[in-house]
């Protein structure tokens, strides 16, 4: 059978090709082989991708153990922990949209039999696989794995502490030695860090949907088993490669309510929700904001990782990581067993004689609450949804009532907060920070680890059409849609208008009448985003809105 790489290896007219192989040292007989793109994105600036050096090598050494020939490539990746409270965060998911720009042109150009993806952290995981799965060609993610927990005070901790810190700090409750010690122990090495944040939400959903082994979201990065895991990563691609099972295959309508019903179990990251949203658009999959509430509402969540509980990455691996989720869901029907996955086995094959082995994962039967970790809500100031990680709400915010303060950007907000002026039973309103009106839909981790630090996350409510970080806990609600830079009715909120929260009910209003809404839209002119240069300005023209990914529209 013909392979992508003869359009790059076989005949006379390839012969300019594959003087250009030559000269980088490849030989014939490794042309022969299929051509194996490894797309990594080590770097020095991103914790969680310092060690995909090796990684990458242990892929390589996969591919060529299976008969392959592996070809490292690069990927850009943004940390979004640097990257957080200041202009930086703009580029964080817009760099998604590069990334799988970028897969699809290496894999494209070079004509790739098939794909290793080798990421790590938020943005770039879904990015590779929107490209991987817009291509359509055999691929298979192998991520770099969790950093493991820090220690402060003889207590297990991570990064969302480590913000957490920062308002507790502005608020005197720690002085900045207490500061310096949460500084340098919250993370003690490499790997996407450490709690239920983004990084390793998307690195078990590509477990859960199949494109990853066993294993993927959850083995540490410093245990010799990732090593392991990354050379069967590479074995794998040359099965599939061999079998032209495709990443389309894989990922389809059924794995991706698969992954959903694990995103509710585990309690993940709300921007989950954006990215599967995303990889569905990628896959010509539907799915919405209500297909999400629909497996929420009769999923259990199982498991209350930071930062929603004190259980860390390598707590939720010891217990069986996320097969033993999966395991759990099929006694009660929620997951389709009989779908293949990368590693060539079926969703059943996989979980045969998995079991819970710690209380980091509670049985289905006795689970945290019986519906889902996430909550997509509606209502007068986000007729198109928004999204709040019920899971990490304390109980008594699940409902709430207050007045609004309004602020047109993060910084604003968060000024007042470090300054004392947000009081008991405030809303905090954060807008013009979505996916055009940032642009690039910031994560707000500053505000809301401030109000946690200063102990206010049981009292105060956060509403933003941008983002949280996954390590934002409370009532923080995120991804309104339609942005007020869309005309979005939060643009048209002021300050004082009564807010009405009830998540538990998917209600989010404010109690101003359509009449008065009507009214102030006369005389309302959204703000235009405060980057009008470079890329992402051309981003801000181009994007859609949040509750359908927050891809770039092709048109």
């Amino acid at each position: 059978m013909a392979k992508r790489s003869d359009n790059v290896t076989k005949g006379v007219e390839r012969a300019p090709m594959r003087s250009l192989f030559y000269a980088m040292g490849y030989t014939k007989e490794e042309l022969e082989r299929p051509l194996i793109g490894v797309v990594s994105a080590h770097s020095e600036i991103v914790p969680g991708h310092m060690n995909l050096d090796k990684i990458t090598e242990a892929v390589k050494a996969g591919v060529r153990m299976a008969g392959g020939t592996p070809i490292m490539v690069p990927s850009i990746g943004v940390c979004d922990g640097i990257a957080m409270g200041h202009v930086g965060m703009k580029y964080s998911l817009a760099s998604r949209e590069l990334i799988a720009d970028s897969v699809e042109t290496m894999a494209m150009a070079h004509q790739f039999d098939g794909l290793v993806l080798v990421p790590n952290c938020d943005k770039i995981v879904p990015g590779m696989v929107m490209g991987a799965v817009r291509l359509d060609i055999p691929a298979v993610v192998c991520s770099g794995g969790p950093m493991m927990s820090g220690l402060v005070g003889g207590v297990e901790t991570s990064l969302s502490k480590m913000f957490e810190a920062v308002g507790a700090r502005k608020a005197g409750i720690i002085d900045d030695a207490g500061l310096e010690e949460f500084e340098q122990n919250v993370c003690p090495g490499c790997g996407s860090c450490s709690g239920m944040y983004t990084a390793n939400s998307m690195n078990c959903l590509c477990e859960a949907i199949g494109i990853a082994l066993p294993g993927n979201g959850t083995i540490p990065a410093v245990h010799s088993n990732r090593i392991m895991l990354a050379k069967h990563a590479g074995m794998a691609i040359m099965d599939l490669v061999e079998k032209d099972i495709t990443a389309r295959q894989i990922i389809n309508e059924k794995s991706i309510r698969n992954a959903v019903a694990c995103d509710m179990a585990l309690g993940c990251s709300t921007n989950s929700v954006l990215h599967l949203l995303a990889i569905a658009h990628e896959a010509g999959v539907e799915l919405n904001m209500e297909i999400f509430n629909e497996i929420s509402a009769k999923t259990p969540n199982l498991c209350h990782l930071a930062p929603a509980g004190g259980t860390h990455m390598h707590d939720l691996n010891f217990a069986g990581g996320v097969q033993a989720v999966i395991a759990e869901l099929n006694k009660k029907g929620l997951i389709d067993t009989s779908l293949i996955t990368a590693n060539g086995h079926t969703v059943g094959e996989n979980i045969e004689g998995v079991k819970i082995k710690t209380d980091a994962i509670r049985p289905i039967e006795e689970p945290f609450s019986e519906s889902g970790g996430l909550a997509i809500m509606w209502g007068n100031i986000a007729k198109e949804g928004c999204v709040v990680k019920r899971s990490a709400v304390a109980p008594e915010m699940l409902q709430h009532t207050g007045p609004a303060r309004v602020y047109d950007c993060e910084e604003d907000a968060i000024k007042d907060i470090y300054d004392g002026k947000i009081n008991d039973g405030d809303v905090v309103v954060i807008r013009y920070e979505g996916p055009k009106g940032g642009p690039g839909m910031r994560e707000m981790l500053n505000p809301t680890s401030a109000l946690a630090g200063m102990k206010k996350d049981k009292t105060v409510a956060l509403i933003t059409d941008g983002r949280f970080s996954g390590a934002s806990r409370g009532a923080s609600i995120g991804h309104v849609s339609p942005e007020a830079a869309s005309g979005g009715n939060i643009g048209l909120i002021r300050e004082g208008d009564i807010i009405e929260i009830d998540i538990p009910a998917g209600k989010i209003n404010a109690r101003v009448s359509d009449e008065e809404f009507a009214e102030r839209r006369k005389t309302y002119v959204p703000r235009e985003p405060n980057i009008r240069h470079g890329w992402l300005y051309r981003y801000s023209k181009m994007v859609g809105p949040s509750s359908k990914g927050a891809v770039m529209l092709e048109t």
